[in-house]
């Protein structure tokens, strides 16, 4: 008896001397993937953009009956929180979508208040996720661009390993930055949109790695991009080349002159048309040629 409890107090103590290894392992990590890699206005800029974000409000998915409260654990143990819109399979929740749609918004918005835009995609039977990104909303941890690239190159892993047959994605405005750069080491997705997001970061103190049109794959033919002639926050002129060269590598490319920053179209008719032209084309039975 008195062996035995010795032998757990040896344990013990052995724990103790192990646990701070343990913890700096994980502050190693927090400060390694949440360290600025856009100079020091790095956390100013994304305080600033959250801060336009507001906070999140169940009011916006009140009457949606299809959603699930959900979360990811990251690697550095931060926890992510978003919503599933279940697929719709006559009219019911469907546990058997065969495909899936990753939304990766806008740099001042949140999950829950993009949500029931998509309801046409659960009704056409798939499964559709959005997250707040790191430090926003309801997820944990401090708002870096390298952290959240690896959050969605993590999400993208999962969603993955789950089994669907296909995979599609929207990337928009800032969303498009974080989505090209977490699909490039990963097997591109079966249709991806990305929406008025800009050619380069590194004009503003980012590493060129960073950079939307260093991160385009040679072949872009999966790719739908889109750029609106009254978008005031990305500009024509700011993504002409990323959607320029990759038109050149095979994507089709919608130009529309009355289109303003995704939900920021103050004509609904316009706001239709762009989610119109993100559903056709992520939904479409065949890849279409480029126009």
């Amino acid at each position: 008896m008195a062996q035995s409890k010795f032998i757990r107090l040896r344990c013990l103590h052995f724990c103790l001397l192990l646990w701070p290894c343990f913890t700096n392992a994980g502050e190693a990590m927090h400060l390694e993937l949440e360290k600025s890699v856009c100079g020091i206005q790095e956390p100013f800029v994304f305080w600033l953009w959250s801060s336009m974000a507001g906070r999140p409000d169940s009011a916006h998915i009140g009457g949606l009956s299809n959603v699930e409260d959900i979360s990811v654990q990251t690697v550095d143990g931060r926890t992510l929180r978003g919503y599933k819109l279940k697929a719709l399979i006559a009219g019911r929740d469907s546990a058997d979508a065969k495909k899936y749609l990753l939304v990766v918004q806008g740099n001042a918005m949140l999950a829950d208040q993009i949500l029931s835009n998509f309801t046409g995609f659960s009704s056409a039977g798939v499964d559709v996720y959005i997250f707040d990104y790191r430090g926003y909303g309801r997820s944990e941890g401090k708002r870096r661009l390298k952290a959240m690239v690896n959050d969605y190159g993590e999400i993208i892993d999962l969603l993955n390993s789950r089994p669907y047959s296909s995979r599609l994605f929207y990337g928009m405005s800032f969303g498009g930055i974080v989505l090209l750069n977490a699909l490039q080491e990963r097997q591109q997705g079966d249709s991806i949109v990305i929406d008025s997001t800009p050619s380069r970061l590194s004009g503003y103190g980012c590493p060129e790695a960073y950079d939307p049109v260093n991160n385009l794959p040679e072949d872009s033919s999966n790719f739908l991009f889109i750029t609106g002639g009254q978008d005031r926050v990305v500009n024509p002129g700011m993504s002409r080349e990323l959607v320029e060269t990759a038109q050149q590598r095979g994507a089709l490319v919608l130009r529309d002159p009355e289109m303003a920053h995704p939900f920021m179209d103050r004509n609904l008719l316009v706001r239709d048309r762009r989610m119109e032209a993100v559903s056709s084309f992520l939904l479409r039975p065949v890849a279409v040629g480029n126009e």
